[in-house]
C-alpha cells in the first residue's frame, strides 16, 4: 500500500488557513516540505495518509505495478457480462384460420344474376324507366311490378346508403306520395357524385318513371315538387379568391 501511495506526487492539505505543498520522494519515501514546523507537517501528512487509504481501502488494485513508478494500474472491469436466461416452460400457440369468399362479393354477385333475370336486355330495353339529375350524379331508374325492393348498382339499397335515414327518405318519397311502396321494385345504375346527389337523383328519376305508369301521377308530384329538377351546383372558383367569393383577408398597410 505504501507503494502505491508512493506514487502520488501531489497532495495540498489545510494548514492554519493556508495551503501547504509537498510531496513524496519515491527513492528516500521522506517528503520534500516547503514550510517550517515540521513536527506539525509530519502530524498533518500521516493524517491525510491515513485518511486517504481508508477512502482507498474499497478499491482494489492490481498486483502488477507497471514500470513506471509515477502510475498506478488499475483493471478495468469487462464491457459485457455473460448472462444466460433459461425458460423452463415454453408453449406454443397455434392458430388455424380458413380464409372464406366474403359475403358481399357473394351477395353482389347474386344481386347481379337476379337483376339480370328480372329485366332482361338490361336498362335501356324497359319501358317504365326514368332518368334523374342532381348536382354531378345521375341515376337511371327503372320500375317493375313487385314487393318494393330497392337495388342500386347491383347493392340492396340501404347498405348501398350507408344506412342513412335522410337518404332513405329521398328514394321512398314518390312511392309513398302515391301510395306503391309495396307495389313496385326499383333498380337502379348511379354513377358521378356523392351519395347525397345520387340519392336525390334517384327521387327525380323514379317520379318521372311513375309519368310512364299513368299521367294522372304529374299533379300529386308537382305538388310536392319532385318533377322539379334542383339546378344547384356548386360555383366554380374565382381568379384571386380562395373559393368562389371568398377573399383573402385585407390589410390596409
Amino acid at each position: 500500500m505504501l507503494r502505491a501511495l508512493s506514487s502520488i506526487l501531489l497532495y495540498v492539505i489545510p494548514f492554519q488557513s493556508q495551503l501547504l505543498c509537498f510531496s513524496l520522494n519515491t527513492v528516500t519515501k521522506r517528503p520534500l516540505i516547503c514550510n517550517h514546523n515540521p513536527f506539525l507537517i509530519i502530524r498533518q501528512m500521516a493524517l491525510s495518509v491515513s485518511s486517504l487509504a481508508s477512502s482507498l481501502s474499497s478499491l482494489s488494485f492490481s498486483s502488477q505495478i507497471s514500470r513506471n513508478p509515477n502510475s498506478i494500474s488499475i483493471p478495468q472491469p469487462p464491457k459485457t457480462l455473460p448472462i444466460s436466461f433459461s425458460s423452463k416452460t415454453t408453449r406454443s400457440l397455434s392458430i388455424a384460420a380458413t380464409v372464406a369468399a366474403p359475403a358481399e362479393v357473394e351477395s353482389v354477385e347474386n344481386l347481379k344474376k337476379y337483376v339480370k333475370a328480372r329485366l332482361p336486355g338490361g336498362f335501356a330495353a324497359q319501358t317504365i324507366i326514368g332518368t334523374g339529375r342532381r348536382k354531378c350524379a345521375i341515376a337511371r331508374v327503372v320500375l317493375q311490378e313487385g314487393t318494393g325492393k330497392f337495388i342500386i348498382n347491383y347493392r340492396d339499397a340501404k347498405e348501398y346508403l350507408q344506412g342513412n335515414p335522410l337518404w332513405l327518405q329521398y328514394i321512398k318519397v314518390p312511392l309513398v306520395t302515391l301510395g306503391y311502396e309495396t307495389s313496385y321494385d326499383v333498380f337502379v345504375k348511379a354513377h358521378g357524385g356523392g351519395l347525397s346527389g345520387q340519392a336525390q337523383a334517384i327521387s327525380l328519376g323514379i317520379a318521372r318513371a311513375l309519368l310512364k305508369v299513368s299521367a294522372d301521377h304529374r299533379s300529386p308530384l308537382k305538388k310536392e315538387g319532385l318533377l322539379t329538377r334542383d339546378s344547384r351546383v356548386v360555383e366554380r372558383k374565382k381568379v384571386g379568391l380562395k373559393k368562389a367569393r371568398k377573399a383573402p383577408q385585407f390589410s390596409k398597410r
